[in-house]
């Protein structure tokens, strides 16, 4: 039986066979699973190489009284075919109250079990996919208010392009805004959240990044102050501006196809939404591509390829896509 994400708990099931791409969100709901139902229910967690333990556990705590066991598999991906076979047959043989929970995250969709398994109707079985940015960014919002946090759009929609995906991290990171903010209620913009990832001065490097993508001379300045006065690692500079240039060419590109929505088709997040239409503007879709070749360039210059100084090599880079003579094949 095929089942959405949002209808695990709803269901009743006795197994449940969790699989996909997006492990923190497999965990998640295997997790709620596990914690839901009968309150005195025995509740283990255990490998592959250890489902002797759920038979073992739930007949001696029969013994007792009626027994209701609810057991999460971690990792049935790396099952052999031996650990395969006891795990179909218990899949089919969980008795009623009981609750067997399988998870397979990136699990090989050639391997025998998750054939085995997709094809028993009795079993509930549900797919993560590969996290959706914007859907993410839906999650971590609504985190972030049960929170009570106040925490500003841009800083959200940065946060979750950062951390799209990683649940468990978003939850760190929300904690630590949390002792940031000590109850004050203030709001929390950008430069904060930033700050908190391990990025420094990411108003700067936006607006750095926005000045070189209208190709206006004062980017060279901004540049100097970011590398001298904030000692920001060039590394970030160039990873800054990779990614404001690849959302200008996808944008061009999408704009381009007449998609209804470019921006958001780009995956352009956070405050860049509001600029980057403007920016594209200055570029032909030749320069686009020239300047990205241009910044991988440059990119292994600072990564080390050269014994070049780094700074200036992000030097020379602003002034090179800022003046329109400068990028050539």
């Amino acid at each position: 039986m095929r089942l959405r994400p949002e209808g695990l708990l709803a269901a009743r099931n006795s197994s449940y066979y969790l699989h996909g791409e997006d492990e923190d969100a497999i965990f998640e709901a295997a997790e709620a699973l596990l914690a839901g139902g009968e309150k005195d229910a025995l509740r283990l967690r255990v490998d592959v190489s250890e489902l002797a333990r759920i038979e073992e556990s739930s007949k001696n705590q029969g013994l007792f009284g009626p027994s209701i066991c609810y057991a999460l598999v971690r990792n049935a991906q790396s099952a052999n075919p031996k650990q395969s076979d006891h795990l179909l047959r218990l899949s089919t043989s969980v008795l009623s109250g009981n609750r067997l929970i399988i998870c397979a995250p990136a699990v090989d969709w050639k391997k025998a079990l998750h054939k085995k398994i997709q094809a028993l109707a009795e079993v509930g079985q549900c797919e993560f996919g590969k996290p959706d940015e914007a859907a993410f960014a839906r999650w971590l919002d609504g985190e972030i208010n049960r929170s009570g946090l106040k925490v500003k759009q841009e800083a959200v929609q940065w946060m979750a392009g950062c951390l799209c995906g990683m649940r468990l991290a978003a939850r760190q990171m929300i904690e630590r805004l949390r002792w940031y903010d000590g109850g004050a209620g203030m709001e929390i913009g950008l430069d904060v959240v930033a700050e908190l990832l391990g990025e420094r001065a990411p108003g700067a490097l936006d607006e750095w990044c926005h000045e070189v993508a209208m190709r206006r001379p004062c980017a060279v300045g901004l540049a100097q102050r970011l590398l001298k006065d904030q000692q920001v690692a060039e590394v970030q500079m160039i990873s800054w501006l990779g990614t404001r240039m690849q959302q200008l060419l996808m944008y061009r590109w999408f704009a381009g196809t007449g998609d209804r929505n470019p921006l958001l088709a780009a995956k352009v997040f956070g405050d860049a939404r509001t600029k980057v239409g403007q920016e594209s503007k200055a570029w032909s879709a030749t320069e686009l591509t020239l300047a990205m070749k241009r910044i991988i360039d440059a990119e292994k210059l600072v990564k080390g390829a050269s014994v070049e100084d780094k700074g200036t090599v992000i030097e020379r880079l602003t002034l090179d896509l800022v003046e329109n003579g400068r990028l050539t094949a």
